[in-house]
């Protein structure tokens, strides 16, 4: 059957049709898709894990038991789960493994640009790199293959373009793993890595790669294309979809298995081609290992960019290409419309960062929506990182700056977010007796990369009723003892209660309660007017409103004639509100001094 499919999707369609038992994940753009459209299987366990090492933790379970299992995510999160990945390089696997880890070049969701290719030399196993959804499909269906016949986690690289581009896949139907399920005590020293059994594991990963080198040279999706001799491409996934568009006649080697490398191939396609350049995305990879082997590369990083993602146009660009030019779309970037990140219309979270402004915190974020508390107008976020860092770096901002910090520092942190990484530091807060305040934002789910649940959402994966953790409870059980809950739509209460936990001498937790995210499917915050107005007589023109960057709120110029007050004071413009888009939530009812903005009617 064909069927034009995401990349992401045909990972998914092509797990499933490989006989996967088990998929985890942690959500991360670009790879959220792909455990979302795991969880349509019956036949495949699905679960949202509460971070990325548990997810590889339970896909590796699952795969000694004999299982083909997979774990799915972003190129940050397998920094997060290095720990288990790079020990299982050594222990070897059962059923099939396959890890899913998507890069993001152009940093369009993340905090950093990596480039995932790393991982597989570090650890010493094969990786894969599509370049469109058909590959997407059939490359995770031959890594599990590649992974029982190997005896290894096999990595498949997603990024950006490719997981979230759309193209035809003929897919075919589900066969289930031969490979028979159970648990044998007597392998122990296969899985068990301590240091006299590591020293035992250790030369069989080198026996491996040079298996999967050979394998290499075989696999059918390392292919040669010989055209133009004069000038040969090597490449990979997206960078060959670039190059080949825009040099159509050049020779290529497309490199399906980006490590370890078809040495043989490389030998062959050197001596067919007189010069040859290294087309890929971010790291010179693929160009030092070559260069390594003793080959003349004539042009690779020293033309091609280094960082972001590649176009057809850069690729043209950058090689000064001459005898094709790439179809351009020109369109001058100030005539489109400007729309920078912002927080929905009525969050939460806008209201406790308006709160957290006011009183002149240094507030230490974290990932997620309510980092777009860094932008303007709130600007009320001053440091993020990874996951989970707001809570240590709060404490140890604390720990420096000592009796000084009392009252000027706090960690804010999204549910998600704390489950995944920022349980041990608020331990560590706790036992080491630090005095920070940690704000946890319970919206009700993973909000920025698009309401999946968690532990603290009271479903799974695939919406069944679970156990929902309960943030106050499991602080005071990790020893906090000033524990507050605050409704963040109430500006001066939660000033109050900020102002202070803020002031203690030692660790407290402040929990926000009663605000789910704007687009949650199942909870929905009724506020008590359907949207609010200004009252065009009354306001003056103050911008206070403007302050939260409300999406629903607008300034508008009038007119001489319009630019007096019903009580004589002169103003340039008066705010409005989009009742469309308002929710009610309040807030800019309660931050305007001159009761401008009323309640609207439904």
């Amino acid at each position: 059957m064909k069927k034009v499919m995401q990349g992401n999707e045909a990972i998914a369609r092509g797990a499933w049709e490989a006989g996967v038992k088990v998929a985890t994940a942690y959500p991360g753009t670009p790879s959220s898709e792909i455990l979302q459209e795991m969880t349509q299987y019956k036949e495949v366990y699905s679960e949202w894990s509460p971070n990325e090492k548990v997810a590889v933790e339970v896909a590796a379970g699952a795969a000694v038991a004999g299982a083909r299992a997979m774990a799915s995510m972003k190129h940050v999160g397998l920094n997060v789960a290095s720990d288990p990945f790079m020990t299982l390089a050594y222990t070897g696997i059962k059923g099939g493994l396959v890890i899913v880890v998507c890069d993001d070049p152009f940093v369009h969701s993340s905090q950093n640009e990596q480039d995932s290719r790393n991982w597989a030399r570090f650890a010493k196993v094969p990786m894969f790199e599509p370049g469109d959804a058909q590959e997407c499909h059939d490359f995770v269906k031959l890594a599990f293959d590649v992974s029982e016949k190997f005896d290894t986690p096999v990595l498949v690289k997603g990024e950006t373009r490719v997981c979230h581009a759309d193209s035809p896949v003929v897919t075919g139907e589900r066969k289930e793993s031969a490979m028979p399920l159970g648990l044998d005590p007597k392998v122990a020293s296969k899985y068990v890595m301590v240091p006299a059994n590591v020293r035992v594991r250790r030369p069989i990963v080198e026996e491996r790669m040079k298996k999967l080198e050979a394998y290499a040279d075989k696999f059918k999706y390392n292919k040669m294309e010989i055209n133009d001799k004069n000038i040969g491409v090597i490449t990979s996934g997206a960078a060959y979809m670039y190059t080949k568009d825009v040099f159509p006649n050049y020779s290529y080697l497309k490199l399906g298995m980006v490590w370890p490398l078809p040495k043989k191939m490389l030998a062959e396609f050197f001596k067919k081609v007189k010069k040859v350049i290294i087309v890929e995305e971010l790291d010179p990879f693929l160009e030092t290992e070559i260069k390594a082997l003793g080959y003349k590369v004539w042009h690779g990083k020293d033309l091609i960019p280094n960082m972001f993602e590649l176009t057809p146009e850069i690729v043209e660009k950058s090689l000064k290409g001459k005898a094709y030019k790439a179809p351009k779309v020109r369109v001058k970037p100030e005539d489109l419309p400007r729309r920078p990140p912002n927080m929905c219309p009525g969050c939460s979270h806008r209201a406790l960062f308006y709160s957290l402004k006011k009183l002149g915190t240094f507030v230490f974020g974290d990932i997620g929506c309510y980092t777009l508390g860094a932008a303007p107008p709130l600007q009320a976020v001053h440091s993020c990182v990874c996951m989970g860092a707001s809570i240590g770096q709060a404490f140890g901002a604390g720990k420096a700056l000592g009796q000084e910090g009392l009252g000027k520092v706090c960690a804010v942190i999204g549910d998600s977010t704390f489950l995944h990484g920022g349980v041990a530091p608020l331990m560590d807060t706790v036992y080491n007796k630090g005095y920070s305040t940690t704000i946890i934002c319970d919206n009700r789910i993973t909000g920025m990369t698009g309401l999946q649940e968690h532990p603290g959402t009271g479903y799974t994966a695939k919406g069944e009723p679970a156990n929902m953790v309960n943030y106050p409870d499991l602080a005071r059980a990790i020893g906090i003892k000033n524990v507050r809950t605050i409704d963040p739509y109430n500006v001066l209460e939660t000033m109050g209660v900020i102002r202070e936990e803020l002031n203690r001498d030692e660790a407290s937790v402040i929990v926000t309660e009663n605000g789910p995210c704007m687009l949650h499917r199942r909870e929905k915050r009724k506020f008590q007017y359907p949207y609010y107005q200004i009252d065009v007589d009354t306001c003056r023109g103050c911008k206070a409103c403007l302050e939260i960057g409300c999406p629903a709120i607008s300034w508008q110029e009038v007119s001489e004639a319009d630019s007096m007050t019903k009580d004589g004071k002169k103003r340039k413009g008066v705010v409005s509100i989009n009742k469309t888009i308002c929710p009610g939530c309040g807030l800019c009812q309660q931050i305007c001094k001159f009761e401008a903005i009323i309640p609207g009617q439904a």
